[in-house]
């Protein structure tokens, strides 16, 4: 079975063919620049394809590229649309009104739609996907949506609300939702396969950094915290994102600058973080920039990585007790100074680190970095976000034939 994993922005879309059989990306790449001067890339064993300045009006025209690739004599993977057996599509906020992926439906997108206000930057692109998904597979092949937020739906109330006048949750429903869960759930079940262990045995701390970060607090296999907020701008500082801030602070710079609520929020999603400390986003940058020993490049890494050890502290002691950190996406692949840094700041909590499997495990390499005798484990794993999707909707997918069969002594997907 094949399914097309889509995640789509106001000007791009990033795609993903996946083989079920073997779970590896026979086939992906990106639409950006869309409605401006058009970039397609794709990729798949046979080469690599890039063309740039395309007309690519919309997402329609978007599906219709792909596709187009997807089905090419001398590049394509699969001879016809219709061995694309589903579409899975990743969409950032679900609100309180989606706990789980779901097969799309007309009361779906509406729902979806209904939820643009808590995430107008993503949830509107993403509708248009949707729509421009049906319109090139028409409406008989099955598309699934996969939620951000849905795995951090478990949080308790104390955790999920705000100190805030309880009549905004009412009306508008501010609460906390939290991000990347799509992420954290992948890496969480991961590693306890990897520890042989069930998760629901596990207390453990999942560190999604990258550009965008979040840490997630996962106690008997269930979300009980997590440090985005209403929008993926809370939590500790990103590339370039505040995280959360003295509420003052945003009212103060406002009132001095004369500024507007757009304006402020543009400076704090993208003005601020480690951008807006050293004038660096990229990871890269910083660190070069460290090694030459430029003060605001040390300031922000070492911001950042006493933010991190606050989130992994004050979620052990919320859990009571912590057995597991996991390190994942880009930075928590890739930098292992950072890891070094916070997990020196936890020898508190018996945490140990072996500095050379540290170094070791970057560019794609994962498993255990900490030492035998640490009280709490420390792994790096790789995140795979495109392939949980691509398994909620192989789930999906096999339930609704699992449904429409005749033979109904086949076993349901839902007890596999």
């Amino acid at each position: 079975m094949n399914i097309l994993v889509i995640n789509a922005g106001s000007s791009s879309l990033k795609y993903q063919l996946i083989d079920m059989d073997t779970g590896k990306a026979v086939a992906k790449g990106i639409c950006e620049r869309i409605g401006i001067d058009g970039i397609f890339e794709y990729k798949n064993n046979k080469g690599f394809v890039r063309k740039e300045n395309v007309e690519i009006k919309n997402h329609v025209d978007a599906f219709r590229m792909v596709t187009d690739a997807l089905i090419d004599k001398k590049t394509g993977v699969v001879s016809d649309p219709s061995e694309i057996a589903a579409v899975g599509h990743r969409i950032v906020q679900g609100g309180s009104v989606f706990d789980k992926s779901v097969l799309v439906n007309d009361e779906v997108i509406e729902k979806i739609k209904s939820l643009i206000p808590l995430a107008p930057l993503h949830n509107g692109p993403e509708v248009d996907a949707l729509l421009a998904s049906r319109e090139v597979f028409g409406k008989d092949k099955p598309q699934c949506v996969v939620f951000d937020t849905s795995f951090h739906s478990t949080m308790p109330e104390k955790a999920y609300m705000f100190p805030i006048p309880y009549e905004y949750y009412e009306k508008y429903k501010v609460r906390r939702y939290g991000f990347h869960g799509t992420s954290h759930r992948y890496v969480s079940h991961h590693c306890a396969h990897l520890m042989h262990q069930p998760l629901e045995d596990i207390k453990m701390v999942t560190c999604h950094i990258g550009n965008g970060s979040s840490i997630a607090a996962i106690k008997n296999g269930k979300v009980v915290d997590t440090s985005m907020g209403l929008t993926p701008l809370g939590g500790f500082m990103m590339g370039t994102r505040s995280g959360s801030l003295d509420p003052s602070v945003v009212t103060f710079i406002m009132e001095q600058e004369n500024l507007t609520p757009k304006e402020m929020n543009e400076i704090l999603n993208k003005k601020s973080g480690i951008f807006g400390v050293c004038g660096y986003s990229d990871d890269r940058d910083v660190t070069r920039a460290e090694i030459e020993g430029k003060p605001k490049a040390i300031l922000a890494h070492e911001m950042l990585n006493y933010q991190i050890t606050k989130y992994i502290g004050a979620y052990a002691a919320s859990m009571n007790g912590l057995d597991c950190i996991v390190f994942t996406a880009g930075l928590g692949e890739n930098q292992p100074s950072m890891r070094y840094g916070v997990c020196m700041n936890l020898r508190y909590l018996g945490v140990k680190i072996d500095p050379i499997l540290n170094d070791q495990y970057v560019h794609g390499k994962e498993g255990k970095i900490s030492t035998f005798d640490s009280s709490v484990s420390v792994y790096v794993i790789n995140t795979n976000e495109e392939l949980l999707i691509a398994r909620d909707t192989k789930v999906i997918v096999d339930r609704l034939a699992y449904a429409s069969a005749p033979d109904k002594t086949k076993v349901d997907p839902e007890d596999v």
